[in-house]
């Protein structure tokens, strides 16, 4: 009678534990990280799709639960009839949770992250958008009535993207609105403070910052599908028109 109830105890955990796991918070919203890490023994496959055809392949994966680890790799014209055209390099993240969330105090998480968005640019060694490079986030959630708020802030400081001549630190801001269990709302502010240089004008494609928003839809638990306009302050005299993306996201453990 007790080796059957340790049976069932059994079972019971085994499900508890492959339909009961509760997936990471967002460690990001549209390019903006925030203090949310992956879980231990968890991963993440992300793709971006950009304007031109651009594609962005990364992985992601928690090392314990606090710390995690990434690379991401693409092509600015994967889809199209012209010359196809790499980045130079693959790009690395890494993020460290430093302080958890509590009710009084924002949870702060320390990274780094290396890839940048757009073209790249070969003479100034930057991409379109530069990369976040060395950055501090902080994220606070609340339950609103329609489900999880989240205001999330930083400051980071691009220490590989300064051909240009503009090694200014940066600040960053977004908000993530759940307005069902499936679908969530994104803003973001990036005021590109690193790239407003004389030297960085002839690059930038940004018109006092950049602005993003984006619709997530959590088609399940573990698959993100978000469509994002990106660019939305964007500089008239350097292009005509935001940024369309699309981003995919799959979260899953070992």
């Amino acid at each position: 009678m007790i080796a059957n109830k340790q049976k069932i105890a059994n079972l019971i955990f085994m499900i508890t534990f492959v339909f009961g796991q509760e997936y990471p918070p967002p460690t990001d919203l549209i390019t903006i990280p925030t203090a949310g890490t992956l879980a231990r023994g968890s991963f993440s496959l992300g793709m971006r799709i950009q304007d031109e055809g651009g594609m962005i392949l990364g992985l992601s994966a928690g090392i314990t639960d606090r710390f995690q680890f990434g690379i991401s790799y693409g092509s600015p014209n994967l889809i199209g009839d012209d010359n196809l055209r790499w980045y130079p390099h693959p790009e690395a993240s890494l993020k460290y949770l430093l302080i958890d969330e509590n009710r009084n105090m924002p949870g702060i998480a320390l990274g780094v992250n290396t890839q940048g968005f757009g073209n790249y640019n070969d003479s100034l060694m930057r991409y379109d958008m530069k990369a976040y490079g060395v950055y501090l986030a902080a994220s606070k959630n609340w339950k609103s009535p329609f489900g999880n708020m989240g205001l999330h802030s930083g400051i980071n400081y691009n220490f590989i993207e300064i051909v240009d001549g503009d090694e200014d630190p940066n600040l960053f801001f977004g908000i993530d609105i759940e307005l069902n269990p499936e679908f969530s709302l994104l803003i973001e502010y990036n005021s590109a403070l690193n790239e407003n240089d004389k030297t960085a004008q002839t690059m930038s494609i940004a018109n006092g910052g950049y602005l993003n928003a984006a619709i997530r839809w959590s088609i399940v638990e573990s698959l993100h599908l978000e469509l994002n306009l990106n660019n939305l302050l964007f500089d008239e005299e350097k292009v005509d028109y935001f940024k369309r993306e699309i981003k995919i996201t799959y979260i899953e453990y070992f």
